[in-house]
């Protein structure tokens, strides 16, 4: 199939916020229904844990030699990580729907959410880090979690990751390529915010060229949505992207063959218990922080989505 990008990308980008909230709204665990009102966490300054942070012990999963990799069977049986998934950090808007806000994360609503993930004694690794956990049963540190965002939104760069780095903590940032540097009614993160981000210790992962869900690949789209975006986004890095967030959160096993034949090692979908028996590797879970949520509701979907 011939794709002609010039004709594509502003298509791609005008509906990428509708396209992800029908997205995300169909992906959303019935626990996100929760009672909102609670009361949020004071925004009480906590100094960063002296502990194991994602940037510490990184492991390189090049190194891990093949014969000790675990079996299939071995990494679905291991003990879940929690996985989070934000998406845009800002204010609600008057025109953002009700669906849209459960993804768009107001300011004050994210800065209560991580002082809590602080508070209560979490650490951020990388994704790298849970790799070698999967694979090989390396040590991780306490009360783990993997903090990720989606799109590649300018707050993310702007918001996101200082609240982040003020706890010590690293995100993974996932990057739609057909949006790098565009300005509108959403900003996204340019070449030099993102390289900003990966030299800072973050993880700069794929989300492909412009959030076309992996069902409907054909050979042609492999080279336009994942091999492409994969070359310019270690371009602009510098640096191996070995983990990849599938738009939606819609993934088949077809999926995660392709992704295994490209040096992918890790590939993230949302909130479906499922795992690609074959390649669990690939068909990595996590769930979407709602902007509904207070602190406390966020830790109890933790506690009750990953065991």
């Amino acid at each position: 199939m011939s794709i002609r990008k010039s004709a594509l990308i502003p298509i791609a980008i005008s509906l990428l916020t509708t396209a992800t909230v029908i997205g995300c709204s169909q992906t959303k665990e019935s626990s996100q229904s929760t009672d909102v009102k609670e009361g949020a966490v004071a925004a009480t300054p906590t100094k960063p844990s002296s502990t194991t942070t994602a940037t510490e012990n990184r492991v390189d999963p090049a190194t891990i030699p093949a014969d000790k990799i675990a079996d299939a069977a071995t990494i679905i049986a291991r003990k879940q990580v929690p996985i989070l998934c934000y998406h845009q950090v800002r204010d609600w808007r008057p025109k953002d729907s009700e669906n849209a806000r459960s993804y768009i994360m107001p300011i004050q609503v994210f800065k209560d959410q991580i002082k809590m993930l602080a508070d209560s004694g979490y650490h951020s690794i990388s994704p790298d880090q849970l790799y070698a956990y999967l694979t090989t049963g390396a040590a991780l540190p306490e009360k783990p979690v993997l903090i990720t965002f989606d799109d590649g939104d300018e707050e993310q760069h702007g918001i996101a990751a200082p609240e982040l780095e003020k706890y010590g903590f690293k995100g993974t940032f996932f990057i739609m390529t057909a949006s790098i540097g565009r300005r509108g009614y959403q900003h996204y993160m340019d070449k030099q915010q993102i390289k900003d981000l990966a030299d800072r210790g973050h993880t700069i992962g794929c989300h492909t060229w412009d959030h076309h869900s992996v069902k409907k690949y054909t050979a042609a789209d492999w080279v336009t949505q994942i091999e492409q975006p994969t070359k310019k986004l270690e371009e602009i890095t510098g640096k191996p992207v070995r983990h990849f967030a599938y738009p939606f959160g819609l993934w088949n096993h077809e999926a995660t063959v392709e992704l295994k034949k490209r040096g992918y090692l890790g590939a993230y979908q949302l909130a479906e218990k499922k795992r690609d028996e074959e390649n669990p590797l690939l068909s990595i879970r996590r769930i979407i922080a709602s902007g509904y949520w207070s602190p406390k509701t966020l830790s109890n979907n933790i506690k009750n989505s990953f065991k």
